[in-house]
């Protein structure tokens, strides 16, 4: 590029800002005028909020907060949990590689309102918004929830998964392996009419499963559309001449699209409904680099079954691999012993409570003054495979509530035992006076879906937490929290996920081991993804016992407009077509267990703080650094201003150094700010080690 081009694409860049900038006018100005009309609709004698709330495209919530007027005398806002799009009840078992959403608080009883002006209402402050974590209520109401959902068990499963025919499509170059054989396609548009199509009339005996591997064409039209959600929607629910939306089938309830930003999954079958095919994400499994292509990825599918076979003799890839790890874990259910009956579900009740009080991986950013404004260096460590080495011990058996009175009853030994066996603890919590450190306990933060963790002195806060945070504020190097116990949930030490962990870390390290010493570097690769694959059966394994409320997403005629279900939330619309969501609470599902998901990530978000190497005599984790000098928490990874000398042997939970970016570097204040440093630091890595 010249001076000249430099300088006439500076002028045609101003442009595009002048414009972004009177659009986002007009846009503030729309929503101030649609604000309005709502305030004014609301004094209408019989004004509804779930008329106004599709006619205005907003939830419920939006309205209510608006005009609080047409809040019922109780109402809870619920979080939005992972969205599924789908012509039936059913849903995508899949666990988000995000924390979970979390159920806000009921909101209190509104105050008489105000008469309606021509003002748009204050927002709520960050107080009224804050969450107030859900309780155990007092006396028989609470205690009746220490049971188990009746008829409902997890129980080893007498028959064989029906392996799918698949094949594996890069939609840029129009590749597709299926078998040894290598195809090239015409994909036209790509949309999913023009893939099912040319699948079909390249391989006509029956494809039910293709894998993308690059090319992602659910992004295609994505600068038309605010949110890759809303382009993901369109290109999944887009006319596809000779197919239409599956329904399900057999043993497979799995029905109806599944809308995710990255990973979506498109069902679909012929119209006389003899073929049933999904299109998914190969991202679910593993990431690629742009040298891996469908004959890698299909390379890696088959050393994955093999290595899975070597443990479980009727293993089969499902489509997801939190589909994979649950079916192989129902098949470690014992066949004698006590729980060869299997493993009681909680009552929903408890699951409830579960799902709005035990988030998943820590994700903080400590900004200035809490870190130097310039960092030294950024280091990044991040714990191998590291909820496999939470999965030891888990809760089993009929919970016993722990209230406030009996645990201060105890004896320390025995306060001391509860504290080490698995629980769930609801406390109010103070931070030492002259704390310098990072904060160790979750607490509900503003917003719907957010956890912070409190370390300014002398705060005082309520909230829950597993057992292992609550041994490590007690017991960490520096000096104890004050706790203050207000009830609990305690379980008896098992170990349901003991055998099928031990045999997935088995086959993770022995793929990993192939990847390293293969001579073939493209099975190495395939082995490594492979690897890489075990990690996610395993991670979203555990993520699918959490068991969150099912989303149906359904899209109306705008012309039915008031068939729109009252409590659904509109997520999108066009000149024809509104589509909406709501909630339709806990599936009976006999494999809910999010006090295995609870425990586990508890264990983790402990770990990160402080964990001992006993073979090696020493400890890792934030606590073992100096006070501000942790820049971030990031699930499993610790972005600390210094490198550390922790052991690492290749065992999981073991800190790995993935990333050292030499500074004086700016301290990151948004996530977009430390992705990017994160890449820059694990480039320099590379470069040092290959130096």
């Amino acid at each position: 590029m010249d001076a000249q081009s430099y300088k006439t694409a500076l002028a045609a860049l101003r442009t595009v800002r002048d414009e972004i900038k009177k659009t986002q006018a007009r846009l503030a100005k729309l929503e101030a005028s649609r604000d309005k009309q709502i305030t004014q609709l609301a004094t209408h004698q019989g004004a509804k909020a779930d008329r106004i709330a599709p006619a205005a495209g907003l939830s419920l919530a939006h309205i209510v907060t608006l005009a609080p007027t047409l809040a019922p005398a109780t109402l809870t806002a619920t979080g939005p949990a992972p969205r599924t799009s789908t012509a039936s009840a059913s849903a995508e078992n899949d666990a988000p590689t995000t924390p979970p959403a979390q159920p806000t608080a009921p909101i209190p009883d509104p105050a008489p309102a105000a008469p309606a002006t021509d003002h748009t209402p204050t927002p709520p402050s960050d107080d009224a918004l804050r969450r107030t974590l859900p309780s155990i209520p007092d006396g028989d109401i609470g205690d009746a929830w220490f049971t188990h959902t009746p008829n409902l068990t997890s129980t080893r499963p007498n028959f064989t998964q029906q392996a799918r025919f698949t094949v594996f499509l890069d939609t840029h170059t129009g590749v597709l392996v299926h078998r040894q054989q290598t195809h090239h396609l015409d994909l036209g548009a790509a949309t999913a009419a023009d893939i099912l199509t040319a699948v079909r009339q390249t391989i006509p005996d029956g494809v039910e499963r293709i894998y993308i591997t690059a090319g992602a064409p659910w992004h295609r039209d994505a600068e038309r559309y605010p949110y890759l959600r809303d382009a993901v929607t369109a290109w999944l629910n887009a006319p596809t001449p000779g197919w239409r939306t599956d329904t399900g089938r057999g043993r497979d309830r799995m029905a109806g699209h599944f809308v995710h930003a990255r990973n979506p999954v498109g069902r679909y079958q012929s119209d006389d409904g003899k073929t049933h095919v999904e299109i998914r994400s190969v991202g679910e499994w593993f990431d690629l680099d742009d040298h891996d292509t469908p004959a890698t990825v299909r390379d890696a599918f088959v050393l994955l079954w093999q290595a899975l076979r070597r443990h479980w003799n009727d293993a089969v890839l499902m489509g997801s691999p939190s589909q994979t790890g649950r079916d192989l874990w129902s098949r470690t259910i014992p066949t004698r012993g006590q729980y060869s009956e299997g493993y009681p579900v909680l009552s929903e009740e408890l699951r409830g409570l579960l799902h709005a009080t035990a988030g998943q991986g820590r994700n903080e950013l400590l900004q200035p003054p809490h870190v130097p404004e310039e960092l030294p260096r950024l280091v990044e460590y991040d714990r191998t495979f590291a909820y496999a080495k939470h999965t030891w011990k888990s809760p089993v058996g009929t919970p016993r509530r722990i209230t406030a009175a009996t645990f201060a009853a105890w004896s320390e030994k025995e306060q001391t035992r509860a504290l080490y066996k698995c629980g769930h603890w609801h406390l109010r919590v103070t931070v030492p006076h002259d704390w310098n450190h990072v904060g160790l306990l979750p607490a509900p933060a503003p917003g719907d879906r957010a956890w912070h963790y409190p370390a300014q002195p002398g705060t005082t806060f309520t909230t829950w937490a597993g057992g292992p945070e609550v041994h490590t504020a007690l017991t960490n190097p520096l000096q104890p929290w004050k706790i203050e116990i207000l009830d609990g949930i305690l379980w008896e030490d098992g170990k349901p996920l003991d055998d099928w962990a031990k045999k997935l870390k088995e086959t993770w390290a022995n793929l990993s081991a192939q990847a390293h010493f293969h001579g073939d570097p493209g099975q190495a690769r395939a082995a490594h993804l492979a690897a890489r694959a075990v990690r996610s059966i395993l991670l979203y394994g555990i993520g699918s016992f959490a068991q969150r409320p099912r989303i149906v997403t359904g899209t109306t005629p705008r012309t039915l407009e008031r068939d729109i279900p009252a409590d659904a939330e509109i997520i999108n619309f066009d000149d024809h077509t509104i589509t909406w969501q709501r909630p339709t609470g806990f599936a009976r599902d006999p494999n809910a267990h999010p006090e295995w998901a609870a425990a586990i990530w508890s264990g983790a978000r402990a770990a990160l703080l402080a964990q001992r190497h006993r073979e090696d005599g020493t400890h890792a984790g934030a606590l073992h650094t100096a006070p501000g000098s942790v820049v971030a928490f990031r699930t499993d990874a610790l972005y600390l201003t210094h490198q550390q000398h922790w052991p690492h042997h290749n065992q999981p939970g073991d800190y790995l150094l993935k990333g050292h970016l030499t500074g004086p570097v700016a301290a990151p204040t948004t996530e977009e700010e430390l992705l990017t440093l994160r890449e820059a630091g694990r480039a320099a890595l590379l470069v040092r080690k290959e130096a």
